[in-house]
């Protein structure tokens, strides 16, 4: 059993300004192409695959584009939402797409789905856990007492009929760790404070693969089969050296796996460049590589600049953030745009959530956060 394993498309996500559309379009199209050459079984897409629960209509025409020409190819299609996504939202005509191999579970109904597919060693069971918190989960699980994400998850596998003897993938967008590792972490991800949403890779271990998404750069979790894949495209600065990438994985007989990271070129690359204004737009510098990359510009002149924007876009015009690094400069602001970085990355939903708990020194209850959420939903969409 071959099959793809992808994460985090943010499809419709826009960094300092920029669509990302046009470099997401260029990543699906090498991943069709790989399809159409090395014809694997099955593409997995562990969630995230909006940035926004009410995507715009450019967004959605792209996925339906992806997916449509992914059915051109006969591979199986195994999505589930993840923390971005509108779980009701993906959960539409689910019912009618999986009579063409497109298996999406959006939205959790206190059972964890399977899809069995074959292949010449027998039966391999994937098993589809959209994104979940515990309040979810309220009046699901009788007797069981669900306060953390961990617990969450765990009721979850627990209630489920897995049989280990056989060859089981399980696919999901929660957070997990392992003790005494840290994760790579991106600017671009959503990080609830304090690290609430973690949950020990050990819960996990027995399935044969476990396919994740929620964090961008392309990394194990303690054993190799327990693999997050990353995002197809840059998000963040905090991800120049990324190779962006998507996972291959080969399943053979029970305890036989093979797994092989596949690079994706971008569109456009991003990176950074530093030094004086007059030397980074000279000839010289600009043609040692693309001038239509997303550049983030530090600039060290220590007079002033007027407009240095627009020079520095005269030469390079995909320049997403410009820098001042000098003795005016010097001052430690460190903990300020770290503070920024993170209220940025918010939802609306997330804001308000914050707001709630500073005010009233408690979270908001399952009933308060579904309101607050329909509330920010039925904006969204009336400004559509």
């Amino acid at each position: 059993m071959k099959f793809l394993h992808l994460s985090d498309l943010h499809i419709g996500k826009s960094v300092n300004g920029f669509s990302m559309l046009e470099e997401q379009r260029h990543a699906f199209e090498q991943i069709i192409t790989y399809i159409k050459t090395e014809r694997p079984n099955a593409v997995i897409i562990a969630g995230d695959v909006y940035d926004r629960t009410v995507p715009g209509v450019e967004a959605v025409r792209l996925f339906d584009d992806f997916l449509t020409e992914l059915s051109k190819t006969s591979v199986s299609v195994l999505l589930i939402s993840g923390n971005h996504d509108s779980p009701e939202r993906l959960n539409y005509a689910s019912r009618l797409l999986s009579d063409k191999n497109i298996f999406m579970r959006g939205a959790f109904d206190g059972t964890l789905q399977k899809v069995v597919l074959n292949d010449e060693y027998g039966e391999v069971n994937f098993w589809l856990l959209p994104f979940i918190k515990p309040a979810y989960l309220h009046g699901m699980f009788d007797g069981r007492k669900i306060e953390s994400y961990g617990d969450a998850v765990t009721a979850v596998i627990e209630t489920a009929d897995i049989d280990y003897s056989l060859r089981n993938v399980l696919v999901s967008h929660q957070f997990f760790t392992k003790a005494g590792l840290t994760p790579f972490r991106s600017d671009s991800e959503l990080n609830p404070v304090g690290g609430l949403d973690a949950i020990d890779c050990t819960l996990i271990d027995n399935f044969d693969y476990v396919a994740l998404g929620h964090l961008h750069k392309a990394q194990k979790i303690g054993d190799e089969h327990i693999r997050y894949a990353g995002s197809p495209v840059k998000y963040s600065f905090s991800e120049l050296w990324h190779e962006k990438s998507f996972t291959v994985v080969e399943l053979k007989e029970k305890g036989g796996i093979n797994i092989a990271a596949v690079p994706l070129e971008p569109l456009h690359n991003m990176r950074e460049i530093k030094g004086e204004l007059e030397q980074l737009i000279s000839d010289e510098v600009s043609s040692l590589a693309d001038k239509n990359d997303y550049l983030r510009v530090i600039l060290t002149d220590e007079e002033e600049i007027i407009d240095p924007m627009g020079k520095i876009r005269g030469v390079y015009p995909n320049v997403m953030t410009i820098d001042f690094e000098n003795s005016r400069t010097s001052v430690d602001i460190s903990e300020i745009t770290a503070n920024l970085k993170h209220t940025e990355q918010l939802t609306p939903c997330d804001l308000f959530g914050e707001f709630f708990l500073d005010l009233n020194g408690s979270a908001m209850s399952e009933e308060q956060e579904k309101i607050i959420r329909d509330i920010f939903d039925e904006k969204t969409e009336d400004e559509q």
